[in-house]
């Protein structure tokens, strides 16, 4: 099984997501028939050389095929890196502080690539760094608004030219071009395979031994200003023991690897040093004082996204970070979590606190200042402490909250999510839900007729009058990491954001790509490519030439603008059938492994845990649990659905009941956030529509179904007796 990231089809565009696929994986179908992947199947998965075919192609970990943005994002990322290096290098220059940047990169050849007589050659990385490089040193130069290119050929930078003296600064980025100033390591064969520099090589291996000596033995010499190379560019080489003080910029030139729970910190690591001057001097405390922190400041460019990189790092280096000292008093343990070998979770209270505390001071696991004893250290390690009779069946986690105080070990936040593998409980098959579930599982088919003159109009004035497809913009996103304790590390809150620009990328995408517009729309809103053609010949033209910006987009909110004027023509205009068929049961309710929260274990659901994030929903949840008037209730999953002439469509919620206490037992609902029907747009109106005739047909009006905005408003439908 090999982990992929693809793009794939949603409702309003494209969005990256993550598989793990198996061999004969069809990329096309999985993306949502992007184009782009068609005859993309993977036809072999290598463990021990790490590597996937995917149509007839070798891809190796990070290997990008078909990414359009993939170089747009890397430049971005290298613009950053030297926009900050420039920054820091014009502050520091006159403290005699030589500024380094570190690259690290997933593929050698990104950056250096060689011909059949191994000579080095320019690969991407270095192409796009001496084009931003050139540009952005450029912005550093007062002499930038002269025409100074054919002097700097001729003289001296130092010199006078039409009267003006460069600094010393910038004599210094004069003096070397954009392909000077870059370097890297990389030890490979012929083939682009990398070495162990410390293995001997033959004949078939390339070895830069020059580049070898500068950065990974000659310090000083890299320190020095006389050297040009101040960007190294690194695969793995420099994680042999590689330690340089004056690393200010790290970039991560490749995609997040899931297979090191450390990477982060071991490449931000590289740049944790207090730097030196050309002299060897180290700038701490002692030497310059509270600018410190000033000077020794470390950015890292991540391919991440900024949240999920702050948090990453944060927890690894939480993860390492040496004891402190902790007390096991009350309002260490007030609020925690602890969870019994049922998966039923509790909270502890200040009583449960204060009882807790109180035994560990009886069976001295702690001191009289709270902290953890010799004595206490072995019992927790052989889980023998004793507790309070109310929290034995918790022992494990408790055991594991008070280990946390010592070890280092981080003990699970209450936001953190765990995965569980979810199947129907007891309340599946209660009398009361299996006979609400006979009732709803019958399939039905619907007959519709509308004006498709009519509908060639309506989209065409809708699309005119909403289509708008933006430029392509990065959003850059600044953070600072603040002091704070390890508990404020462990729970990711010391990453704060400073700072948002946004980069906007004007060259062409999609050029090698080939999409059948037509089709892409006709698979998305089930009308004929006669109707579809009618309809794009129709719109204005500037409209249409929105498609050459982003087709995917152009795709996704045309279907989604024809569709929303489908809707409105045929709503009144719809009739549903029953047929022999029915949803299976087995296939509906039986789940795969799901993300939740630390939910508290629910009493009347058909599974333990709500499979929900929308607060919507959990407040709904928790409204069914506490009703004296609920007997059993389901949140039904997509796998349950009724078909509509936009697309399938799954309501929320299945409930059955007390007969005594309602007129209407059976209830199916759609929880949305107001109940007016204004606020919602003409495809969902549609659905609910349709769901609404689909129920009376196949239940003769036994199953109610409606849209709620809260437990209240379903009262209000249900009708207490």
């Amino acid at each position: 099984m090999a982990l992929i990231e693809i793009n794939k089809r949603s409702a309003d565009g494209v969005k990256r997501v993550r598989l793990k696929l198996e061999q004969g994986a069809n990329l096309f179908e999985l993306s949502g028939n992007i184009p782009a992947y068609e005859n993309l199947m993977i036809t072999e998965i290598d463990g021990y050389q790490r590597k996937i075919v995917l149509g007839g192609m070798e891809l190796y970990p990070g290997d990008i095929l078909n990414n359009f943005n993939e170089k747009d994002f890397r430049r971005v990322q290298i613009r950053e890196t030297i926009l900050s290096h420039l920054e820091k290098e014009k502050e520091l220059f006159a403290k005699g502080i030589k500024v380094l940047s570190l690259f690290f990169i997933d593929s050698v050849e990104k950056y250096r690539i060689y011909d059949e007589d191994n000579n080095p050659q320019p690969g991407d990385y270095a192409k796009i760094f001496e084009e931003e490089y050139q540009k952005l040193r450029d912005n550093y130069l007062d002499l930038f608004q002269q025409d100074y290119n054919d002097f700097l050929l001729e003289t001296d930078p130092s010199k006078v030219y039409k009267g003006y003296m460069p600094t010393d600064y910038e004599a210094y980025l004069l003096r070397d071009d954009a392909a000077q100033v870059h370097n890297g390591y990389f030890s490979i064969d012929k083939k682009g395979r990398i070495i162990d520099p410390g293995v001997k090589r033959g004949s078939e291996d390339s070895d830069d031994i020059s580049a070898y000596d500068l950065i990974m033995k000659d310090k000083e010499r890299l320190l020095s200003f006389e050297e040009p190379t101040r960007f190294i560019f690194s695969h793995s080489a420099l994680k042999e023991g590689w330690d340089n003080p004056n690393v200010f910029q790290i970039c991560a030139l490749k995609n997040p690897d899931s297979g090191s729970e450390n990477r982060r910190r071991q490449e931000v690591g590289r740049g944790m040093r207090l730097c030196v001057d050309k002299n060897g001097v180290r700038f701490d405390f002692e030497q310059i004082g509270s600018q410190v922190h000033q000077i020794n400041k470390l950015t890292v460019v991540a391919s991440e996204k900024f949240e999920s990189f702050a948090k990453g790092l944060q927890a690894e280096i939480a993860a390492t970070l040496k004891d402190r000292p902790q007390k096991a008093d009350k309002e260490f343990f007030i609020a925690k979590l602890v969870t019994n070998e049922k998966g039923e979770s509790h909270r502890l209270s200040e009583e449960d606190a204060r009882k807790l505390q109180f035994k560990l001071i009886q069976s001295q696991v702690i001191d009289d200042e709270y902290k953890i004893t010799a004595l206490g250290r072995e019992l927790i390690d052989q889980n023998k402490v004793p507790l309070p009779e109310n929290l034995v069946p918790f022992s494990e986690s408790v055991h594991k909250l008070l280990k946390s105080i010592y070890s280092g070990e981080a003990f699970m936040p209450e936001n953190e999510r765990k995965t569980v593998s979810l199947r129907p409980n007891k309340n599946f098959a209660k009398k009361e839900f299996q006979e609400l579930w006979n009732k709803i599982s019958l399939k039905t088919i619907y007959e519709v007729n509308f004006d498709t003159a009519k509908l060639i109009d309506e989209s065409r004035i809708r699309i005119d009058a909403q289509l708008n497809i933006g430029d392509r913009i990065y959003e850059v996103k600044t953070g600072e990491l603040e002091s704070g304790t390890k508990e404020e590390m462990e729970l990711k809150n010391l990453i704060r954001e400073t700072n948002r620009t946004t980069t906007k990328l004007k060259n062409e995408l999609y050029t090698n790509t080939a999409y059948d517009i037509v089709g892409e729309i006709e698979t998305r809103t089930n009308l004929t490519r006669r109707t579809i053609a009618k309809i794009l010949k129709a719109i204005k033209q500037e409209k249409f030439q929105l498609l050459r910006k982003n087709p995917e987009e152009f795709i996704a909110k045309c279907s989604r603008l024809i569709n929303e004027s489908k809707a409105s023509l045929i709503i009144n205009n719809i009739v549903y059938h029953k047929i022999d068929e029915r949803h299976d049961a087995k296939t509906v309710f039986t789940n795969d492994s799901q993300t939740l929260q630390n939910n508290e274990l629910l009493k009347k659901h058909i599974y333990d845990y709500l499979t929900s994030d929308s607060k919507i929903e959990a407040d709904f949840a928790q409204a069914l649990e506490n009703s004296v008037e609920v007997v059993v209730y389901a949140k039904l999953p997509k796998s349950f659905y009724i078909s509509t002439p936009i697309e399938n469509y799954s309501p929320d919620w299945a409930i059955v009941f007390d007969k005594e206490k309602v007129r209407h037992i059976y209830f199916v609902a759609e929880t949305k956030g107001s109940d007016s029907d204004l606020q919602l747009r003409e495809i969902e109106k549609l659905k609910i529509h349709c769901a609404s005739q689909h129920f009376d047909t196949i239940s003769d009006g036994t199953v109610k179904f409606s849209k709620v905005s809260s437990y209240d408003k379903l009262l209000e439908i249900i009708q207490l007796k």
